[in-house]
């Protein structure tokens, strides 16, 4: 039976923004919240970044989970994931008050996120294989557009108890998650059977993940560059610059304003150039950071970190959405899920490959490094994708 029958298109689409936009509120509210979650707790800046490690912890298998849940349950679960997030952020600012309770409320919130972030990305996959038209890039752009607006938020309001803003986010989660579940409708527990049997013994066993490996490669690479900006620009800005604390807090702003941009600039760009899109913005990453790195002026820094920003943006809903286009639907969770969790490895470790770097050759030189990554990028997709299969339609 068609997916069309049972949901419309425009209906799925809108569902699959309004999940992103959560997803992003979420990750907003989080950020701003930090140092008042971390005073809370009574932890120095060490045992704080032995807590933020369980966020990856529990990310990283509950992302291979959620990729085999969607196979056998069918989507709707989605719903699930998403209401989740939500739930377990204010459950975990609320509960908080040590190393103990933040780690163990930490883990369960990476959980919730990882199962998250594999369902709307399969979410929004099946919306843009359905509709016939773009939709992956356009709701990473939504996702983008709330983490800023939610962080601006939440620093308006701290004059409020902590937990006030994830109890916000808190209800978009479970409403969003609502939405969703509506959208994929209860006509998909017959495909979900059908999806179950299939899932049992894949058509290409164990080989078939391969290609989905491969471009999680890719993923991990554009990821590791895109969060050692993140991480690091308002230090360059700051320690190389010399530039005050409140002008380097803008270059963090400055990347995720770009990003966001860029991703709603060219969501509507189709299969045809996605080639192309990953090419220009390897490109435009590498060039924009290492104008980073030779910057004598903040505002030159500005705008190299603007480009590689840019380019950097585009690259890992590009890559799913070349997955999307050329998976099987009883697979696409598992496929979205080893993509994801492979690209998530490249999200954690670009702030530490940095880090070494800079403690080897300073700042700059780290710079240069991440401008490294990129090109390597550039060098490795045509090459990745041609012997994963899955870009020939991105090929044409």
């Amino acid at each position: 039976m068609s997916d069309t029958s049972v949901c419309p298109p425009r209906r799925l689409i809108a569902s699959a923004i309004v999940a992103f936009a959560a997803f992003g509120a979420f990750w907003g509210v989080w950020g701003a919240s930090v140092p008042r979650v971390q005073e809370r707790a009574g932890l120095d800046d060490g045992r704080l970044g032995v807590a933020l490690l369980f966020v990856g912890a529990g990310a990283l298998p509950s992302m291979l989970l959620m990729g085999r849940a969607l196979d056998r349950w069918g989507p709707r679960i989605a719903g699930a994931a998403i209401a989740a997030l939500g739930c377990a952020g204010a459950g975990m600012v609320l509960t908080a008050v040590n190393l103990a309770s933040l780690c163990a409320g930490l883990a369960v919130v990476g959980a919730t996120s990882g199962a998250a972030d594999v369902a709307m990305n399969a979410v929004a996959g099946r919306a843009e294989r359905t509709a016939g038209r773009p939709v992956i890039t356009r709701a990473h752009g939504v996702f983008s557009g709330l983490v800023v607006l939610a962080s601006l938020a939440t620093g308006s309001v701290a004059s409020l108890p902590v937990a006030v803003p994830f109890a916000a986010v808190a209800v978009l989660s479970l409403a969003a998650g609502a939405a969703l579940a509506r959208a994929l409708g209860s006509g998909n527990a017959g495909q979900a059977r059908e999806h179950a049997t299939e899932a049992d013994s894949p058509p290409t066993g164990r080989g078939g993940l391969v290609p989905f490996v491969l471009i999680g490669t890719l993923g991990a690479l554009g990821f590791a560059a895109e969060n050692a900006h993140e991480s690091w620009s308002a230090v360059f800005a700051h320690d190389e610059l010399h530039s005050g604390a409140g002008l380097s807090a803008v270059a963090p702003a400055v990347f995720a304003g770009a990003v966001a941009v860029t991703r709603f600039a060219i969501g509507g760009l189709g299969a045809a150039h996605a080639r192309a899109v990953l090419l220009g913005g390897t490109t435009a990453a590498a060039a924009g950071t290492a104008l980073i790195a030779a910057a004598p002026t903040l505002l030159v820094a500005g705008a190299g970190l603007a480009v590689a920003a840019a380019g950097t943006a585009v690259l890992f809903p590009t890559l799913l959405g070349i997955v999307s286009r050329d998976v099987e639907e009883s697979r696409r969770g598992r496929a979205t899920s080893v993509v994801s969790t492979v690209s998530y490895l490249g999200f954690l470790l670009g702030p530490v490959y940095v880090g070494l770097w800079a403690g080897a050759v300073g700042l700059r030189g780290a710079m240069l490094a991440i401008a490294a990554l990129a090109a390597a990028l550039l060098v490795l997709t045509p090459a990745l994708l041609r012997v994963s299969g899955l870009g020939h339609r991105a090929a044409r």
